[in-house]
Formats: structure tokens, sequence, C-alpha cells
């Protein structure tokens, strides 16, 4: 079970529905121009927050989260987030509070249940205060308790239970939550997904929603993008910026199987990436995976490198209309392809396979990129020995 950060401005949405109360945070793209343009007007009166959205920790003790801020301030915050290199931030309404009713509260999927951990010390310095953690599985038993002891009531406990379930969290962190008159303020949440269950969360979470400590490429973000507007699946990591071996492939399974082959070739480091585009993606979708992935290649700065297009043989994927859209993002870069020496391998099988095989091949001849076209009758993972094999052959 892959797990992902969400956003804290997408957690917090899901759990403040879940609870029928009103969230008025606002997430912010530092790296738009003029950003601020696409806030709503803001109070002159009224005081924020601004903070930064990457699910890194330790945010307020790194100096990453500003408290009590007037608006003509916030630009200043957002920019200064801008130039450590974060993509992204959330601005909120500031809420006073007395530092004695920050309270701590974590959910986390386990074999024996929801095992949820709690403390009436929470805040920045929660983990110096861990005698006071108290532990358990929560239950129909022992829920209204365990309300109690954090002085919240029971039916909004049970509200975030039923959103932790219903969006297959894996790990839910509010610290601090602060209970109020007949409210909770989450002041600061982090969240986990499980990231294959994307189609049954219904869009309330999507891939774009990820974010994680460590930055991502553009073209990581573009497919993150991309993916969270398609019925088809699209994954793209970055494992080697200066990689030889770049991989274009389709389907869950064949990307593990070939990315698993040039490992064994000894070549493991030499992958650059690891994904795969699968589902029956249209023309134009394909077309922007693999100008995404060309990017990358023409980036990179090892001295040769090659490209596997490759897949097992496809129940639904048109091998005609994906092709289609290969070809067309590969014309747009074949001269800087041709420059760099790079040869193309592709193995691929499914509907109509023999004129989409056939339009790669007459393509690739015709720009001096061809490596090697072969369909279902060679066995996937033999495409790799020979891409492999050409890498010490280009000068």
């Amino acid at each position: 079970m892959p797990c992902k950060k969400l956003s804290e401005y997408r957690a917090k949405t899901i759990l403040y529905d879940a609870l029928d109360q009103p969230y008025e945070g606002v997430s912010v793209d530092t790296t738009a121009d003029k950003w601020e343009k696409h806030l709503p007007d803001l109070d002159a009166s009224a005081r924020f927050v601004a903070k930064v959205d990457e699910g890194v920790k330790g945010r307020f003790k790194k100096g990453l989260v500003f408290l009590d801020r007037a608006p003509d301030e916030l630009e200043d915050d957002i920019a200064g987030f801008r130039q450590k290199g974060f993509h992204y931030a959330l601005i909120e309404p500031y809420q006073a509070h007395p530092a004695d009713r920050e309270y701590y509260l974590s959910m986390e999927r386990t074999r024996d249940g929801n095992r949820v951990s709690y403390s009436k010390l929470g805040g920045v310095d929660v983990e110096s205060n861990a005698h006071a953690m108290q532990h358990a599985i929560l239950n129909a038993d022992n829920a209204a308790q365990i309300a109690s002891d954090l002085d919240v009531p029971v039916e909004a406990l049970n509200k975030l239970s039923a959103a932790f379930d219903d969006n297959f969290m894996s790990f839910l962190e509010i610290n601090p939550l602060v209970p109020g008159q007949g409210a909770l303020n989450l002041l600061d949440a982090a969240v986990e997904v499980d990231d294959e269950t994307v189609p049954l969360v219904h869009e309330r979470w999507t891939p774009a929603d990820f974010r994680d400590a460590e930055s991502r490429t553009p073209e990581e973000e573009t497919i993150l993008e991309l993916a969270s507007h398609s019925l088809a699946s699209f994954r793209l990591k970055v494992l080697n910026e200066d990689g030889a071996v770049f991989l274009l492939l389709s389907g869950g399974g064949a990307s593990i199987v070939v990315a698993d082959a040039v490992a064994s070739a000894g070549r493991g480091a030499d992958l650059a990436n690891y994904g795969e585009y699968s589902g029956n993606p249209n023309l134009e979708e394909t077309y922007i995976y693999t100008k995404a992935l060309l990017s990358l290649m023409i980036r990179s700065k090892a001295p040769r490198k090659v490209l596997i297009i490759g897949g097992g043989v496809a129940n639904f994927t048109d091998i005609r209309t994906t092709f289609k859209g290969v070809v067309r993002a590969l014309e747009e870069t074949s001269a800087e392809l041709r420059k760099q020496q790079i040869k193309v391998y592709v193995r691929r099988g499914g509907p109509h396979e023999a004129e989409g095989l056939a339009a790669m091949r007459v393509f690739l001849e015709e720009k001096g990129l061809l490596g090697q076209v072969s369909g279902p009758e060679l066995v996937l993972t033999d495409i790799v020995p020979a891409a492999i094999e050409s890498l010490e052959e280009v000068q």
C-alpha cells in the first residue's frame, strides 16, 4: 500500500467538510505570476497564518510558518518561501487560543484496527511530553471516553474516524487540535493516503494533491497534473536526472519487469526514471507524457543515452493511437535526439499493434533514431540487452 502525503489544504478541506464546519484556507502556488491576485479580498483588519504546504515536518521550528500576519505582510512571506525553493503554501485565518488548549490527536491504520494516539499536551513540544500520550484501538466502546479526554463531542470524533476510512487514509495527525465552542479547530493537519485508491474517492483528493518533502521536477509536476484530470493512469518518478536509460512503459507490471531487467543487466545506477501509462490514454495524453519524459532525457548530462518504449500485450490500450502521440513528441525533439545519438528500442503488443509498430519503425528509420522495433514475438525483457548494448556502441 504505497502511501502519499496530501497537501494540508486538501486534508483540511476533507476534514472540515466531514465535521460540517467551514474552512477558509487558501492554497497558493508560489511560482505563479502575481499569485496574490488569485486570493479573495482579505479583511485589512484580520490576521492570518502563512505556512509552507509540502509535507515538511517541524515547519514551525524551521521558520516555515508565520503567525498573526497582516494581509500586507503575506506577499513577503510567500516570496520568502519561494526563494527557499518551496512551490506550495497555505494561507489561513489566524486563530488566537490559550497555549494550554493545544491538544494532539492522530489515527493510524493497523491490522488490529484504527489506532488513535492522543494527549492534552500537544503543540510543538508534543515529543518532549511523550509521558502524557495515550493509545487505543478506536471502537464503539471507547470512543466516548477518548472524546471526553480530549474535550470534544464524540460525534466529532466519529466523523473524523469516518472521514479517515472513507478517504482511505493510512495516517492522520492533528497537532494542535484546539476544541472550541461547538467546533474543532484543526490548526495543523497531516494526512497520508493509499495512492492506489484514487478511483474510489471520487476526486475528494487526486494525485495533484500529493506533497512530499522532496522537490519534484517540472516534468513530474506535469504528469501529476495530467493524472489528476484523466481516466487513464500516469506515473513518473525521476530516479537520476543524469541517467542514461530512460523508460517509456505501459502497464504497472511491465514497468516493474523492465526496470528490474535494467538493474539485473548492471545498469541500475543509470536508470533515469520509473513510471508508466495505462488505461487506454488518448493521443493527446500520450503526447504530453512522452514530451515530459523526452524533456528529462534531453536535459540529462549522461554521455550516452537510450530510450526503451515497452509494455506487455495490452487488452484495451490502442497501440496505434498511443504511438501516434509518442511519435508526435519524438518528432518535435528528433533533431536534438539525433544530435545526442540516442537510439529508441520498442517492444509492444495489443489492439492495432501492426499499424502502430509499422508507423513507429518508419518514423525512427527516417529520423535516424531506430534501434529496434518488435512486437509480442519478442519476450518483453529481451529488448533490454539490445538497448544496453547500444550504450557501448554510441560514440
